[in-house]
């Protein structure tokens, strides 16, 4: 009988090997292995637009009060603003003459969903079932059917953009936050905006904030004062080549160079 003797030299060396020999079986089964991180699905949070390209859109959630949409028409009036109302089924339904006077005054009214739900928590059908009746009540009204949607609670996930896509509707947050929902005061409101807006910007505003009437005319001075133009949210927007980069910001895709048919040689 053979007797094999290791050395402390070959058994480091038969380690090596055999540890090599095991990370390359692993690599290669985690190679065909699916990758555990997708692609994450964003709405447009805001544009790309250059320095000197000032432009900017105000939309306002409307869900609950109505007690300033007459008053915040007057103050959009004055200045000949137009801006993007997103609107619940449920307050289409109590306040159809809001609707309609937002309308006729030139805002764009677009889909915040029927009943305000989570929409991540909900199906895919229920998703639809949302956005379609809300859209059938605003259309009913303003003769317009809605191309933008703005998720309750800005609550979204690849599911809920993928369907409202599917649907018809760009799906809306914004990357300038007022936050009059908190009842800050009107100076404090102009001061988050303004400091945080840039051209390309979408702000986050409320109908029926307690201090947003007081905060919006001061808001819109600055911003015209500084050059900027205030546009509706869809023509803000690119609707067609363009991607949404990891921050939401939407950027146009480079228009491809002409061909050269000059055959001159």
């Amino acid at each position: 009988m053979k007797i094999f003797v290791i050395t402390k030299k070959t058994g480091i060396a038969l380690a090596v090997t055999l540890a090599l020999m095991f990370s390359l079986i692993y690599i290669g089964k985690a190679e065909l292995l699916p990758t555990s991180s997708t692609k994450r699905d964003l709405p447009i949070y805001c544009v790309q637009k250059a320095e000197n390209d000032k432009v900017v859109a105000l939309s306002f959630d409307a869900a609950w009060g109505n007690e300033d949409t007459g008053k915040l028409i007057e103050i959009m009036d004055k200045y000949k603003v137009k801006t993007t109302f997103f609107v619940v089924g449920g307050w289409v339904d109590k306040f159809p003459e809001s609707v309609k006077q937002l309308s006729d005054a030139g805002h764009e009214i677009m889909n915040h969903s029927d009943t305000h739900p989570h929409m991540t928590q909900i199906s895919v059908e229920k998703m639809k079932q949302e956005v379609k009746s809300c859209d059938k009540k605003i259309e009913a009204i303003t003769g317009k059917k809605p191309t933008l949607f703005r998720a309750p609670y800005g609550d979204y996930d690849n599911k809920v953009v993928g369907t409202m896509r599917d649907t018809g509707h760009f799906t809306i947050q914004w990357d300038v936050d007022s936050l009059d929902w908190k009842d800050l005061s009107a100076s404090e409101i102009t001061d988050r905006v303004l400091k945080k807006v840039k051209p390309g910007s979408i702000c986050l505003f409320h109908n029926a904030a307690l201090h947003t009437p007081e905060a919006l005319p001061g808001i819109i001075e600055s911003l015209q004062k500084d050059g900027y133009k205030i546009v509706p949210v869809s023509e803000l927007i690119y609707k067609e080549n363009f991607t949404i980069d990891p921050s939401g910001m939407q950027i146009p895709n480079p228009i491809p160079a002409a061909p050269n048919t000059d055959t001159k040689g």
